[in-house]
């Protein structure tokens, strides 16, 4: 089964799938809006910002799994990204990123080794996956990458199709 293949549902509750964004370069990031790391909203709206005309864009799937840090419903979570972060991306119903419940696209995501070899897991708020325009994870960023740091910055632009 492709990535493309997994249903989502946006946060408003529509079907959705990373289909929808097909032979775009993506990071897909699990978010929250009560966590130290929250202000990285800043950096991932800029970098949507800064490639979304290249063919690029950033998926958030907003998870309540690390201290109830994402408490909120999904309108409560999209009032706050568009008032805090002037967030543009595309956002996701809350999604399970780890544990039984797990979401399917996370089952397959978690597979994939970050830098230094590992897999397994989601560590804490805002870890991140970069997808090729084929769909494939080219790059796994824990939580404490920053979204504009040198090498996050580098390896999207490694992915960019225009």
């Amino acid at each position: 089964m492709s990535l493309y293949d997994i249903p989502l549902r946006t946060l408003s509750g529509e079907p959705a799938s990373l289909a929808d964004h097909r032979d775009k370069a993506l990071l897909l990031v699990n978010v929250a809006s009560k966590c130290g790391l929250t202000p990285q909203y800043e950096g991932l709206e800029r970098l949507q910002q800064r490639y979304a005309d290249r063919g690029f864009s950033v998926l958030g799937f907003p998870s309540n799994q690390f201290a109830g840090q994402e408490p909120g419903s999904a309108e409560e979570i999209a009032a706050f990204c568009s008032a805090t972060y002037g967030v543009s991306f595309p956002l996701f119903e809350k999604t399970d990123v780890n544990g039984e419940a797990r979401h399917p696209l996370y089952t397959e995501l978690t597979r994939v080794p970050d830098e230094a070899g590992e897999a397994g897991d989601i560590q804490w708020n805002f870890e991140k996956f970069l997808l090729s325009p084929r769909g494939e994870v080219v790059g796994r960023f824990r939580p404490r990458v920053e979204p504009e740091a040198d090498e996050l910055v580098r390896a999207i632009e490694a992915q960019l199709p225009a």
